[in-house]
Parts: C-alpha cells; structure tokens; sequence
C-alpha cells in the first residue's frame, strides 16, 4: 500500500513539474504577444514605437505612452484607411509591415546608408512624385530599397537610381531639383523600411505608361498615379 502511495505521489509531482515547464515555455505577457498582433488593450514597448511612429506621420495626435487605447485604434484605422489595409484597428503582418516594423519590432535604421544616400533619395523621390501623397512618395523610395534587396538591381543607392533608363526623373534632369522637407522625410522613411508597396519593384502611371511589358507585372498596390507592381 505505501508503495503505491509514493508511485502516486511521483506521478502527482512529475505532472506539475510538466505543468511548470510548459508554463516556462508559453510565456503570457503582452510583449510576446506583438509578434503576432497589436489590438486595443495591448500595452508595451512595441505599442509605443507604433504610436511614435503614426504621430510622426500625422495619424496621431495622442501620448506616446505605450498603451492601445481608443486614440490608437482611431490613428491605426486611419492608416489602414489610407494605405489600402483592412480596416479593423488590429495591427497584423499586413499593418506591420506597411508602418516598417517586423514582428512586432521597430524597423532597421538608415546606419549603413550615408546622407549624401539620404539626399539622393529625397531627390528622386521629388523628382518622381513630389504631386503625390506622402505615402506615395514614400511608396517611390521603397521601390529604391526593394531594388537593392534585389539579386536583379544594382545593389547600392546611386546604382539603382542611375541605372541606365530606369527612372523618368534621371533622364528628363528633375533628378537635379531640390527636394523639400517632404521629399526628405519620405526618403527617410523609406531607408528605415517602411514599405507601403508590399515588396513592389516597379511602379508606373497607367495614363501615360507606353510599355505593354509593364501591364504584365503583379500589381501589388495602387497609390495615387502610380502602380507599384512585382
């Protein structure tokens, strides 16, 4: 009989243990959480970086406090509305790609680009799309850094933009017009990843597009003029 009660016992404590060790493993807090989705009630660092990010593009005008409450929500279907996304206030891969962050993280930084990079961007981007609404410049840039993630485009900045017939603004000399703040800041966007395309590599205006090669691409999205195409 006091055998079996210390079989029982064994049992009893190699289950909670089992239990603890799971638990261990499937951590509930709200971090890891983001990986997956941001919704309302989320709170963390990621919410922050996501809130910091919507006000420096205007979609928000509450506090930086990390918590996604009825201000965020409101800020996020706006960007959702006016990036072509699902409008349902939850931010998932779609969202967080479309804001430059990955996994719930904040996206890399323009460290391995240098500012005369930065302004040759600008300077395309304005060339390019200076009629176009912010998203849709920054939208030109992020073809720019697609094409050089890309084994099929030069990989470097000045590579891709002066590949020979390759932007309307190269040869046409708007390359060489001053970009404004705008201009800037969407280049600056744009090397720090946010990509409103979703992995587009081409873009073009229908209206005056001539190249029936062209019509043939993926069509990722559709930005203002312009449609950004794989």
């Amino acid at each position: 009989m006091k055998k079996v009660m210390k079989i029982a016992v064994l049992i009893v404590m190699v289950l909670a243990m089992g239990v603890c060790f799971t638990a261990a493993l499937s951590p509930q807090s709200t971090e890891t959480a983001y990986a997956a989705v941001l919704k309302q009630g989320s709170t963390g660092s990621t919410v922050k970086t996501m809130q910091q990010k919507l006000k420096n593009w205007g979609y928000y005008t509450g506090a930086v406090d990390g918590i996604f409450g009825s201000k965020t929500l409101a800020a996020v279907k706006y960007f959702q509305r006016k990036n072509g996304l699902v409008v349902d206030g939850i931010v998932g891969a779609k969202t967080f790609a479309a804001l430059g962050m990955s996994s719930g993280t904040s996206s890399g930084t323009t460290s391995s680009y240098s500012d005369s990079d930065l302004m040759l961007l600008a300077r395309l981007i304005y060339g390019e799309a200076r009629g176009e609404s912010y998203v849709g410049q920054v939208a030109v840039g992020a073809v720019v850094m697609n094409r050089i993630k890309s084994s099929s485009f030069p990989n470097t900045m000045s590579g891709v933009i002066y590949q020979r017939y390759a932007f309307t603004a190269v040869d046409d000399g708007q390359i060489n017009l001053t970009p404004d703040a705008t201009a800037k800041k969407a280049a600056q966007d744009a090397m720090n990843g946010w990509d409103p395309t979703y992995g587009a590599i081409y873009y073009y205006n229908p209206a005056t597009a001539t190249s029936s090669w062209i019509f043939s691409r993926t069509t990722t999205v559709t930005i203002g003029n312009h449609v950004f195409a794989k």
